[in-house]
Formats: C-alpha cells, structure tokens, sequence
C-alpha cells in the first residue's frame, strides 16, 4: 500500500471516528438525520455540523431575540446540501424577521437633529392621566380619519408648557401614519437651520426639497431659532408656501404662542419687520389647527 493510501485512509478513519462518536449524542443524531443527507457527505463535516447543531438547539430553546445565543444575534448557522458538498450559512430567524417587519414601517420616518428613539413613540405609551390631551388625541382620530378619505386635512401648532410631551405627542401620530405608508419627516428647526446653513456646498438642495414636498413635517421647537431674514424669509417662508400650495399637512410643536411666535419672528439682526412676520403667522394659521397643552413636564 502506497504511503498516500495509507494517511488517506487514516484521514478517513478519524472523519469517521469523529462522526460516530458526535453522533452518541441522540439529539444530535436526530438532528443530521433530519438534514436528509447521506451519511458519507455528513462524516466529511462533523465540526461544522456540530456548531450548526448547538445553534439549532438554541433556537429551539430561544424565549425571545433579546435572549439569543447564537454567535450572530437574530441568525442561526444552517447546511445546505449543493452540488456533492455541504455549504454553510447564517440564515435569519423568524423572531428577527418579525421584529424586522413590524420595524419596517420606521424606514417611512425621516429625523433631522431628533433622537432616534422618537421612531418608537407610540399610543399605548401616551400619559391618559392627563384631561389636557383629550382633545389633541380627539384632533389625531379626525385627522386620521380625513387623510385617508383624500380629505385634506389640516396640521396642528401645538403650543404649550416645556416637557409636557407635544414631540411626543406628534411623533406617535407620525409613526401610525408610517404603518400605513405615509412618509413623514421630523426636525428639530433651531438645530436643522444651522445644519442646513452648513451645507451650501453638500446635500443642502435635497434637505430643503425634502422638506417642502414630503407628505408630513414636523417642525419641532420653532421660534426657539435666532431668528434672521434668512431663516424666515428664504427658509421657513417658502417651505410653508409650497405646503400650503399643495395641502401638504405641517405640524409645528413650540413653547411660544401665535403672538408670541409673531413677536419674535418679526425681529432679527437687521431689525424688526412686523408684515414678513405677519405673513409667517398667517401662513401657518392656514395650514394648521391651533391646540394648547398646558401639563406637568413629564421630562423630570
């Protein structure tokens, strides 16, 4: 016998050896049994279907995503039978599939300067200890209702005390529309105008077009800006303009009330202009409904 027979055979012998003893284990003989493969082909991949086989149990056992053990979270280490050879991959599992879908809807919410959590605000976590929100909830189920009857239905400015929860409020709204398809962008305006100030030179065109056409806009915080001609006349003017124009639905959340947000919008570094702060006001009181949550803050 030539000498390569010889550690062929060796090599053969302790890829069987390997195999049969894996195979002590009832549970994973049941296993490989259950993969429908000839045992040849099986001897030749013991190791590999030994962490397979470990990351099956865990998944057998797994009581959610959060608990998962396998070494890619959410993935589970599978062989598939191609062509005479055993490949494996890692292959997603139903919980995160779940998880997946019912998360997809979050990818119809677009955030500028908010944080990321406010994609999962939502209804069931709304405070309704507080007679204060009945009428805002009452103001989402019409708007809801109008907007998918091709109704046209108006925004809401939401004024009110600090933390009392109106960005929340809103965003929960946006986030029910989401599920439903309807795209919807949030931004935090102070923080969006100096972003968007900085990059002329970038993405500056697609932000501002954006803003103006997508479905459903929040702008959060408004009147907490430094005001300039800039930001009023070239920014926020045309964006409310065209959402007008279109019947675009506008939200806007603010410590400030109408008059105070006139006020405030109508002086700037080059001095005061009442009548382009004027036709500010006017345009959001065409746009919107005008609601007041005067609450605990609910931040502390």
């Amino acid at each position: 016998m030539k000498k390569a027979d010889t550690f062929y055979r060796y090599d053969e012998d302790k890829l069987k050896h390997s195999f049969y003893d894996a195979c002590s284990d009832s549970q994973f003989k049941e296993y490989v049994d259950s993969l429908d493969m000839k045992e040849e082909l099986l001897i030749q991949y013991t190791s590999s279907l030994e962490d397979s086989f470990l990351e099956y149990k865990n998944c057998k056992n797994c009581k959610s995503l959060d608990k998962c053990l396998n070494s890619v979270k959410g993935y589970s280490y599978k062989p598939r039978e191609d062509k005479g050879i055993i490949t494996f991959s890692y292959e997603r599992c139903e919980k995160l599939a779940k998880v997946e879908e019912e998360n997809a809807y979050k990818d119809n919410l677009e955030l500028f300067d908010m944080p990321k959590n406010i994609k999962n605000a939502n209804f069931k976590d709304i405070y309704t200890d507080d007679k204060a929100r009945i009428p805002i909830i009452k103001y989402f189920k019409e708007f809801t209702d109008k907007y998918h009857n091709d109704e046209h239905p108006k925004g809401l400015y939401l004024t009110g005390s600090f933390g009392s929860g109106k960005t929340y409020l809103i965003a929960a709204l946006f986030n029910e529309m989401a599920k439903k398809k309807v795209r919807s962008a949030l931004i935090y305006f102070p923080e969006f105008l100096r972003n968007l100030k900085a990059s002329f030179n970038s993405d500056y065109s697609w932000k501002f077009d954006y803003i103006k056409k997508v479905p459903l806009l929040l702008l959060d915080d408004i009147g907490a800006e430094n005001c300039s001609n800039w930001s009023r006349d070239e920014i926020l003017g045309p964006i409310l303009q065209y959402r007008m124009e279109n019947d675009l639905p506008t939200f806007f959340t603010s410590n400030l009330t109408l008059s105070e947000l006139e006020k405030s919008l109508a002086i700037t570094s080059s001095g005061v202009d009442k009548v382009k702060a004027r036709r500010i006001i006017e345009r959001i009181k065409q746009l919107t409904k005008n609601l007041e949550l005067v609450s605990k803050n609910r931040r502390n």
